[in-house]
């Protein structure tokens, strides 16, 4: 196994927030990063030695970001396949053109994940009204519509709760195909980041537990409040879903804890991610040096942590405006992510809140903590991401 020798220079597809804190990971280990983006003045591009302005499906964009770096990997799933395939024929890309179609569209990913063994809520694909139909009658009412492609954040699918439903949502929702997923009784979400090495070494994080507020990430809790039994579960099943990729890199894996506490897989993201971004300041070992780590060739660490904590994101301008007030709050390990504007829905920054290990509070000692940050009525019930997403 070949790791990447210092100076080396990484190259990242896409400049989020994402790009940036894996670029920021990178110059603590001696890399270099070249960002691919459409976007001038992109969060990732601040803080990396080189950028390539252009689309994903560029060919001279494509070829000229490839020849200017050592090894490839993406932000984010919305980039282009096809473009990958390109950049891997001059470039290692890591994980690779395949993994990412796989997390690209829903159906497929359900396909893989129960051919490997991984359970998951049941699901129908649905190309026709009629298809819905018949799906509805095999799932039961309530069930979610998605589309399979493209959606984030509670875009791109509806709520079914009863059958006059059927037809608004169909017409509504686009691309087709579709897939209808039958509705969970959530006990709670959690979910697992593990790395996989290009010598097939893995390692995952600690298993947390995400809460949502308008179907973005709101907070995470670290460590999950779950049993160890599913704990384990949760940690066996994530590796499980990297070895059967082959991945080389890094893996999100959602999951849904149900009411009798079984432990089903809704979906995965091959890269860093948002139930994550804890890791910065609660391990040695963040998930952005992890991903770089295991882009870079180099051995992949424990991914331990000393800390308990809590993630709270920074989403719209309400939340973005406090923050003179968050800076200067003590204990708050604040993080901005350089975009010019702030609009609904639109993930700005997050905070970290730490704890001794093993301190993790209760609700009351959570809201304590937040401080400025916690809102009444904050958690009032919602439906899980995974359901809404």
């Amino acid at each position: 196994m070949n790791a990447l020798p210092p100076n080396a220079v990484i190259g990242i597809v896409g400049g989020g927030q994402l790009g940036r804190m894996s670029a920021l990971a990178a110059a603590r280990l001696g890399y270099r990063c070249h960002i691919l983006t459409p976007e001038p003045d992109s969060p990732a591009a601040q803080v990396s030695a080189g950028v390539t302005l252009g689309d994903y499906e560029d060919i001279d964009a494509l070829r000229d970001f490839a020849s200017k770096v050592d090894v490839i990997t993406f932000e984010f799933e919305n980039v282009s396949a096809e473009g990958l395939d390109l950049l891997a024929a001059l470039r290692p890309v890591r994980p690779s053109p395949t993994v990412l179609r796989l997390s690209q569209d829903r159906v497929a990913e359900k396909s893989f994940l129960n051919n490997a063994g991984i359970p998951t809520a049941p699901w129908r694909e649905v190309n026709s009204l009629a298809d819905l139909e018949s799906a509805t009658a095999e799932l039961g009412l309530p069930a979610i519509l998605k589309t399979t492609r493209l959606g984030y954040d509670g875009k791109g699918q509806m709520m079914l709760r009863a059958p006059g439903d059927l037809a608004e949502a169909f017409a509504q929702l686009s691309p087709k195909p579709l897939i209808l997923e039958g509705f969970v009784d959530f006990g709670c979400e959690i979910s697992v980041i593990v790395a996989r090495g290009l010598g097939g070494e893995v390692v995952a994080f600690d298993v947390v537990e995400n809460r949502h507020r308008h179907h973005i990430l709101d907070l995470t809790l670290a460590p999950a409040r779950v049993s160890e039994l599913i704990a384990d579960a949760a940690r066996n099943l994530a590796m499980h879903v990297a070895e059967a990729m082959e991945l080389v890199g890094l893996l999100a894996v959602e999951m849904f804890v149900t009411a009798d506490g079984r432990v089903l897989v809704n979906e995965v993201a091959p890269r860093p991610h948002n139930s994550g971004h804890w890791t910065i300041d609660a391990c040695p070992v963040s998930q952005f040096e992890m991903h770089i780590r295991a882009v870079a060739g180099l051995p992949l660490p424990p991914a331990t942590r000393h800390s308990d904590a809590v993630m709270k994101n920074l989403v719209g301008e309400a939340e973005t405006a406090m923050w003179p007030e968050i800076v200067a709050t003590p204990g708050f390990c604040a993080h901005l992510y350089g975009k010019a504007e702030a609009r609904a829905g639109r993930k700005m920054g997050h905070v970290t809140r730490l704890f001794p290990r093993g301190a993790l509070p209760g609700e009351f000692g959570v809201t304590a903590a937040l401080g400025i940050l916690a809102e009444p009525g904050r958690d009032d019930p919602e439906p899980p991401h995974g359901q809404l997403s």
